[in-house]
């Protein structure tokens, strides 16, 4: 008894990179080419999870709606918050805040952004989110469409890295692909990483995720 889960992150929003957390600026053009540029044509999900922020649902939106899938938009799949931080790009932060910049990236869970989300209860309720409308499923192949921080998350309840690990030492660029394995088996439920960063393809091979 075995499901099948894509996870893809968001593509460029409008506005750049930032820290952007849980300001919901929608898709800019280039997104919109590298998240169709990551989707084959003839893959095939039995229904689509997304997160609720516009860089996330839109597309999951046109997809399901093309594909005339079930489509469940999760709040818990948000990105993590970022506080004082969301809307300044690497490099204002860096300037204004560096010090507790490279706290945060060096240790999340003992330095979460000022008046953000600790990355511990991020990293509890994208667990609970994933116990509850995932790792539930049986015989399915889903497809996840959310944020680098909630993959992160994903891979470090996976793989049983800490929260920040996960965060220091996973690369999630735009429209990154990563895929897991849940079996449920009579000794309990079982997660494996299959790929991560590659889309995989029909025919059984991967390549790199646009």
């Amino acid at each position: 008894m075995s499901c099948i889960i894509d996870l893809i992150r968001h593509g460029e929003p409008q506005g750049g990179v930032m820290y952007r957390g849980h300001r919901d600026d929608p898709l800019s053009d280039t997104g919109w080419q590298q998240m169709h540029a990551a989707i084959h044509s003839d893959e095939h999900w039995d229904a689509v999870i997304s997160s609720p922020l516009l860089r996330c649902r839109d597309f999951a939106e046109a997809l399901t709606a093309e594909r005339q899938l079930p489509l469940k938009v999760v709040t818990d799949f948000q990105e993590i918050s970022f506080g004082e931080w969301e809307g300044q790009t690497p490099e204002e932060v860096q300037a204004r805040d560096g010090e507790r910049l490279a706290a945060f990236w060096a240790d999340a869970e003992r330095h979460p952004p000022p008046g953000g989300e600790h990355v511990a209860d991020f990293h509890r309720r994208v667990g609970d989110a994933w116990q509850t409308h995932i790792a539930t499923q049986r015989d399915q192949r889903l497809l996840l469409v959310c944020h680098g921080g909630v993959i992160r998350m994903v891979l470090a309840h996976v793989l049983g890295l800490s929260p920040a690990q996960a965060m220091a030492r996973i690369q999630v660029p735009y429209a990154c692909r990563s895929q897991v394995r849940l079996d449920h088996t009579p000794h309990g439920l079982l997660a494996c990483l299959i790929s991560h960063g590659m889309a995989p393809r029909a025919d059984g091979a991967s390549e790199v995720a646009s």
